[in-house]
């Protein structure tokens, strides 16, 4: 095991040295969920906690990084949404606050974000959906990426993971590539660093985690959820685009597919506008996050999972999860070394 253990570490070291941790597991940020005591317990187990910046303005996310660092002294990251309106505002929140890593979510950061992030001496971290994009960011000065497959939870892409890591790890060695989507095991980790990631980003792992804020009842739809239950939201009129959501299925989703029908029915009678018709869909689940992980309206509201969620089956300590990883990576790792000999 004390082989397999050096392996797995000797395959992280530069994701490792790259987030400044023990292990080089980067926790995913989810709006709700990602906040001061998960991140910072994250970051206390040797991973990388990262806070959900999300819809925060400037002074909340300042107020939320404080309180992160009363908590550990561990590095963490903080996630922000490239199409927040006072981006560059929050940047400086980041940067004042002296955050190690910043990572870039939800669309192509504007270079001057990420030129003005890493003068401040914070080091970047992109989204890479394809190699094209991989390699321009990283012309752009990313300092790492995340490729992330569909498997995941919340907004996603068309492209699974497997796919994404065929695509992408042979060909970006310049800078550390972290995986993400669908990974709840250790040897999942394995396999992806065997392949030339420099770690594994995890969420849906750690919503379970007893540091975790989140209502109990959004903790139960989790513990009781498989991994086909986690299915992404539906589009029913290309007219009407819906960014795809990976979420479990509940009372919510069916009447989003009522309402979406509703408001195309209107459009077509005439008493509706295109554009006003896109709004009414868009603000369908304006708020249910919260309502789902705050206050545990697990029916109504969008309890955004990924395919993982099957390999949830217990509330536990973070450091307990991170551990388990390691020892599976360990294992599985000592397994091909005796298999070798």
């Amino acid at each position: 095991m004390a082989a397999g253990s050096a392996m797995v570490d000797a395959l992280m070291a530069r994701g490792a040295a790259f987030l400044g941790t023990r292990h080089a597991i980067l926790a995913g940020a989810m709006s709700w969920v990602s906040e001061r005591h998960l991140v910072a317990a994250i970051s206390e187990a040797g991973g990388f906690g990262v806070i959900a910046c999300g819809a925060m303005e400037p002074p909340r996310l300042a107020e939320e990084i404080a309180a992160t660092q009363a908590l550990t002294a561990k590095p963490f990251g903080v996630n922000l949404i490239t199409m927040h309106p006072r981006l560059d505002q929050l940047v400086e929140t980041c940067l004042a606050a002296g955050v190690s890593h910043i990572v870039f979510a939800g669309g192509l950061p504007p270079g001057g974000a990420i030129r003005r992030a890493k003068e401040g001496g914070a080091k970047v971290i992109c989204f890479a959906p394809a190699l094209a994009l991989a390699k321009k960011l990283v012309r752009s000065g990313a300092d790492a990426l995340v490729i992330e497959g569909s498997e995941a939870g919340g907004h996603i892409g068309p492209v699974s993971l497997n796919v994404l890591a065929q695509e992408i790890l042979p060909h970006i060695r310049e800078v550390p590539v972290f995986v993400a989507g669908g990974i709840g095991r250790g040897e999942a980790v394995l396999a992806y660093l065997e392949m030339g990631a420099a770690g594994a980003q995890l969420g849906t792992r750690f919503v379970c985690a007893t540091e975790c804020i989140a209502h109990p009842n959004f903790k139960r739809s989790f513990l009781r959820a498989a991994a086909r239950d986690a299915v992404p939201s539906v589009q029913l009129d290309e007219r009407f685009p819906v960014i795809p959501v990976r979420g479990l299925q509940n009372e919510g989703t069916r009447r989003f597919l009522q309402h979406q029908a509703d408001v195309v029915r209107r459009f077509h009678e005439g008493t509706l506008g295109k554009e006003a018709a896109q709004l009414e869909i868009e603000h369908f689940w304006a708020g249910a996050l919260r309502r789902a992980v705050i206050e545990g309206d697990v029916e109504g509201g969008s309890v955004m999972a990924g395919q993982s969620v099957g390999m949830v089956q217990r509330e536990e300590p973070a450091a307990a999860i991170i551990a388990e990883l390691m020892a599976q990576a360990a294992a599985a790792a000592a397994r091909r070394g005796d298999a070798g000999r």
